[in-house]
């Protein structure tokens, strides 16, 4: 079974690039995507059975992912949140941390852990992501 991800990244090339990857490497399904703070907490929170794991940018068109992050903060525990940004820093993580963010990457060099982790939700050992990159 594919891990049905919705992605809010506003970067058009970083978006499509991550779901490629993501699709190839780690067996995911892309079930939608947005720009926006707004258009993330509405697709998340009005399609509650249709998504196991949204990944979220906190640098958007409008708004902030981490207003989406918040009205994420009640899902069901197998529903999993993860940031991918490229401000990871301490600060940012511990935010999240207190946003119940299941995980933060750095977009910069975290990619393969963020393919690692899709595998672990799924169920999949790790030696089958390893070396593919």
């Amino acid at each position: 079974m594919r891990l049905r991800t919705y992605i809010v990244e506003d970067n058009p090339t970083i978006r499509e690039n991550l779901i490629g990857t993501l699709e190839e490497l780690a067996f995911v399904t892309a079930v939608g995507t947005a720009e926006t703070e707004n258009e993330g907490k509405a697709w998340l929170t009005n399609h509650p059975e249709e998504w196991d794991l949204a990944i979220v940018d906190l640098f958007l068109k409008q708004g902030s992912g981490l207003g989406v992050l918040a009205a994420c903060r009640d899902r069901p525990s197998h529903r999993k949140v993860v940031v991918l940004s490229n401000y990871a820093t301490t600060d940012i993580r511990q935010r999240c941390a207190q946003l119940d963010v299941d995980a933060v990457f750095d977009k910069s060099n975290e990619i393969d852990a963020l393919v690692e982790y899709c595998l672990q939700q799924r169920g999949t050992p790790l030696e089958v992501g390893k070396g593919i990159a």
